[in-house]
């Protein structure tokens, strides 16, 4: 690299504004690259299993839509920023009957719930402002949060209850309540209880991202936070609770499909903001999504459900037989994510350079997840991509490194 280039990227990073200090690449997009090393067994993205995609619904859906002219006209064109309604009112109704009665006005749908996060942070947190996050949380959604400059407060688990007096007041709060990227835990009743209780005596508003809850394989479901939020409150308008919900772990990731589920007043400024980011949602994308789901959509959920069921179970039990004492590991009943707790002294960043290195393992290491204290001796595994024999195979190079580093030690 040549002085003049490299003075020209000094100059480009003194006109950067203040916030691009709190922006950093994801070490999760940066370990996705792994996936393209034959030799490397990956643990670490926690993306769907591509051979799950319904993609022969999808590619009929594209050509029917462009095979009729009128259909294509609209698919086509530039559209409403809230979404296309069709889609809005399945998704309300489906909601509805999941105990959280809405109106596709209460409704916008987005770019995956990622864009989503991105608006809600726009439109809640300025410099200064708190975000309470649960201990250890969602990595993209503090990518999402930290352009807008916050501070975080963040909640170990089982720790909702007298937490009033360490917290102000007007806060934002960030929770996943169903098989948690990246713990796989869900909240109890309680716990959700609790947090809206919280919620309450804070004047929280709460975000509940749902992106993993129609993946439950086992157990028995429980009331969502808006749902139980709306049955205090006396309806969705009232409710203190945003829902993101996305087809992307269930449909496909590539059509960017999500959605903002809130009080209207709520909805209407996250419309504008919208406008402002990219208009609309892809129409076309839109409509081959309503009509993928429209019907069929239960039927392919249990067949989801069975699958990632199964590879949980396959990973549980490798986990039962290859690791040393001293290593526990969370139970998720649906999600794609297995969080282990480290031996005391065992970084996670440091046992993946070496897993690279000497077993050719990858997964994520825990601290990126931690807003305010981090937890060093953690990692994470996603069962969602790799073959029962990968998982086999990928847990017992885990383990036997484990075994190593413990005896160096």
């Amino acid at each position: 690299m040549t002085t003049q280039t490299l003075d020209r990227a000094a100059d480009w990073a003194a006109r950067f504004s203040q916030r691009m200090n709190r922006v950093r690449a994801s070490e999760i997009r940066e370990l996705l690259k792994l996936l393209d090393q034959p030799d490397i067994l990956s643990f670490a993205g926690g993306i769907p299993d591509p051979a799950l995609f319904p993609a022969e619904e999808i590619q009929a859906g594209y050509a029917a839509v462009l095979a009729d002219p009128g259909l294509s006209r609209q698919a086509l064109q530039y559209s409403v920023s809230e979404g296309y309604l069709p889609l809005r009112q399945w998704i309300a109704e489906r909601m509805t009957r999941d105990g959280m009665p809405c109106e596709p006005g209460n409704i916008m749908l987005t770019a995956g719930s990622q864009q989503a996060l991105d608006l809600i942070g726009k439109l809640f947190v300025g410099p200064g402002d708190t975000v309470v996050v649960a201990r250890p949380t969602y990595l993209g959604a503090l990518q999402a949060f930290n352009g807008y400059e916050p501070r975080y407060r963040d909640l170990p688990a089982g720790a909702l209850e007298g937490r009033e007096t360490d917290l102000p007041r007007g806060a934002l709060g960030y929770f996943v309540p169903d098989f948690a990227n990246p713990t796989g835990v869900s909240l109890t009743l309680k716990e959700r209880e609790a947090l809206l209780d919280l919620a309450s005596g804070l004047d929280m508003t709460l975000i509940e991202d749902a992106a993993y809850r129609e993946l439950r394989f086992s157990g028995e479901a429980t009331p969502t936070l808006l749902a139980l939020d709306i049955e205090r409150s006396g309806g969705i308008d009232q409710a203190r609770t945003l829902f993101l919900g996305t087809l992307s772990k269930t449909l496909s990731p590539a059509l960017r499909i999500g959605w903002v589920c809130g009080p209207k007043p709520v909805i209407e400024k996250l419309v504008l903001l919208k406008q402002g980011a990219d208009l609309h949602v892809s129409t076309i994308n839109q409509m081959v999504a309503h009509r993928a789901v429209s019907e069929g959509y239960d039927q392919h959920l249990h067949r989801l459900r069975g699958a990632y069921g199964h590879k949980a179970g396959v990973m549980l039990r490798a986990l039962e037989r290859t690791m040393p004492e001293g290593v526990t590991w969370s139970r998720p009943e649906g999600g794609m994510f297995v969080w282990i707790d480290l031996p005391e002294g065992i970084d996670g960043a440091t046992l993946l350079a070496r897993a690279i290195e000497e077993e050719r393992v990858a997964f994520v290491p825990g601290a990126p997840f931690f807003a305010e204290v981090q937890t060093p001796n953690a990692i994470r595994l996603s069962y969602s991509l790799p073959t029962d024999a990968q998982i086999e195979e990928g847990v017992a190079r885990i383990a036997r490194l484990i075994g190593r580093v413990r005896a160096e030690g």
